[in-house]
């Protein structure tokens, strides 16, 4: 399996530093992928007395996920990097096309694409788009970038979007990889029908074969070559405190086909580039 990491961007803090030594320390450890979060905005949960639950709030910080991974990128050499998961509906797609080659360009072809349809209402509506529509949205949106990634001029024409012989320059050099986040139906017929993989968060293990099952019959469903398709998974330690745990959860996706595994580092109370380092180092040594 691929071995990756969280980028703690709620808690590592804004000093450029801290972030250059971490992200370059994870390289130098031998990790293979760098993943992160993806919000613009943060709402105040005592605004709103519909019963809505927020992850996050307006006192988490964000980077802005395009421009850090561009940074990244000259400061890298080996490390993927990848957006688990990019919000696509609530972002222009075909900006998000144009970053996606720009980014994949830069890092020489080390760039991963995850996207989803979000759960912040909140946000997404506060950026001007309806959340009741995301999901048709973004099927759109993938579409149209697509050709925008294929072809030096399109024509598309969708309900919510479109363009008359335009098109993007650069091109791709190759295909980006796109892979999609979401547990329900939806998303996985999506992934299936569309991506390069699956980016799983937090899914109760009694559920996971139910889903693989599922899964796996939408890709013979699109006739996709199964062996090809990637399953990027997440251990939470601020969950799983205890190492035997932590051993037969990789043991326990090992068996389901997991192709990749991360660990996210936030929720332990973790303040320095070290601090994350001395944790990446015990995750690697537990895996391997």
């Amino acid at each position: 399996m691929k071995l990756g990491i969280v980028f703690p961007q709620n808690e590592i803090g804004n000093n450029p530093a801290q972030i250059k030594a971490f992200v370059q320390g994870l390289e130098s450890l031998g990790f293979d992928y760098l993943l992160t979060y993806d919000h613009v905005l943060g709402a105040d949960p005592a605004n709103y007395t519909d019963g809505r639950k927020f992850i996050y709030t307006y006192k988490d910080p964000f980077h802005e996920v395009f421009v850090l991974f561009g940074w990244l990128a000259a400061l890298t050499q080996k490390l993927e990097l990848v957006h688990g998961i990019l919000i696509l509906p609530q972002r222009d797609a075909i900006l998000t096309a144009k970053q996606a080659v720009e980014l994949d360009l830069l890092s020489e072809g080390r760039f991963r694409l995850g996207v989803g349809v979000g759960w912040n209402q909140a946000e997404m509506e506060g950026i001007g788009h309806n959340f009741h529509t995301r999901g048709a949205r973004m099927d759109e949106q993938i579409a149209l970038m697509r050709e925008l990634w294929a072809k030096p001029l399109i024509d598309f024409v969708g309900k919510y979007h479109r363009v008359e012989n335009l098109g993007l320059n650069p091109l791709p050099q190759h295909t980006i990889p796109l892979w999609f986040g979401g547990s329900a139906d939806a998303p996985l017929k999506r992934a299936a029908q569309f991506g390069d993989g699956w980016i799983v968060s937090s899914v109760p293990v009694e559920r996971v074969p139910e889903l693989m099952t599922t899964l796996k019959n939408y890709l013979v469903e699109f006739d996709r070559d199964i062996t090809q398709f990637g399953v990027d998974v997440q251990l939470n330690p601020a969950r799983l405190r205890e190492e035997a745990d932590q051993r037969k959860f990789i043991d326990f996706w090992r068996e389901q086909g997991a192709t990749h595994i991360r660990i996210n580092p936030m929720g332990l109370g973790l303040q320095s580039a070290d601090d994350y380092l001395r944790l990446a180092e015990k995750f690697l040594n537990l895996v391997r």
